[in-house]
């Protein structure tokens, strides 16, 4: 068990955010796929997911081994919607962050040597992480991501509201039962490891997750003991998810945006919910450089993307925009 220790002070900075990040969350998702079992709630999303996925995210798979520490993602990425800026952050962590988040990991007899170049700061095989993150973000997160992100975000809202009404501590007195505990001024975590945890004025963070094993974790940023620690809240259940949340797992858009925007733009405005260059559409959606270019320039010139100049390629992203009209064609309730 973990025990986290409250001051008045930290009652009073504790707030509530909407996500640990798309790379942390793209992370738990390959723990969930290596994991023989799994909760109901995500049977059609492992059905949905291609099964050679493993062929592409080695590196990724490398940080999480059979027993022992894993690799806490969230600290060396931020907890930042855009996979490329996580990328960005990665390539970019210090070698100390990189060094403390890796030392203490039992890695396997075949990744050591490689581990031990990504411990030391080699490049090459950060970029290994990154391509690692970037496939299994694209197969097993970006199609689902704008309706995980409206559910995270209506989780957010809950917690907001139940702070609103009762204060702080009815929210950790009805966080996640019977998981997590309040018996004041101490919030009891269920966890394999057992430690005690003083807030010292930080206060916490307290952020939904979606790909989740159904367990709470603490995330600390170890080279910035001032940063406050963010609870990590399974957002869903064990029980089987009663909405859309997993269709449409090839990508395409729903029949009625489909309607709306034409079947290929509305597949261009979908693919670019995980961020997407001209040329990966093409190749993606079986078009022409120049077919996806004339979309993209429509969907941005609608608001609904945005598209932003990455050395000589471009990287197309969903707007906020672009992201209600996925919801409201494709509503997650």
């Amino acid at each position: 068990m973990k025990r986290i220790h409250f001051t008045p002070e930290d009652l009073a900075r504790t707030r509530v955010s909407t996500t640990i990040g798309v790379a942390a969350e793209t992370f738990d998702s390959l723990k969930l796929l290596k994991a023989r079992t799994s909760s109901p709630a995500f049977r059609a999303w492992r059905s949905a997911v291609p099964g050679w996925l493993s062929e592409q995210t080695g590196p990724l798979s490398a940080l999480m081994p059979a027993r022992g520490s894993l690799v806490d993602l969230a600290s060396l990425t931020g907890d930042t919607t855009s996979i490329d800026e996580a990328v960005d952050n990665l390539l970019t962590a210090p070698r100390a962050l990189m060094r403390l988040e890796l030392e203490g990991i039992d890695f396997g007899r075949e990744h050591r040597s490689w581990a031990q170049r990504l411990i030391s700061g080699e490049h090459e095989a950060r970029l290994d992480v990154a391509a690692a993150l970037r496939a299994c973000h694209r197969l097993a997160v970006a199609p689902y991501w704008s309706r995980v992100s409206s559910r995270l975000s209506r989780a957010r809202a809950s917690y907001a509201d139940t702070m609103a009404d009762g204060g702080v501590e009815q929210l950790l007195t009805t966080l996640c039962p019977p998981a997590i505990r309040w018996r004041s001024p101490v919030l009891q975590v269920a966890h394999t490891h057992d430690a005690d945890i003083h807030l010292q004025g930080r206060g916490l963070v307290i952020a939904p997750t979606m790909f989740s094993k159904c367990e709470v974790e603490l995330l600390q940023a170890p080279l910035d003991p001032d940063r406050p620690p963010v609870l990590a809240v399974p957002a869903v259940s064990g029980a089987p998810l009663d909405t859309t949340l997993w269709e449409c797992a090839d990508g395409s858009a729903p029949r009625s945006l489909d309607d709306l925007l034409g079947r290929t733009r509305a597949a261009v405005l979908r693919a670019s919910v995980g961020g997407c260059g001209t040329t990966e559409l093409a190749v993606r959606l079986n078009i022409s450089p120049a077919t996806a270019s004339h979309h993209t320039t429509v969907l941005r010139n609608s608001r609904l993307i945005t598209t932003r100049r990455e050395g000589q390629a471009v990287r197309h992203t969903i707007t906020s925009l672009g992201l209600a009209v996925l919801e409201q064609r494709h509503p997650v309730d």
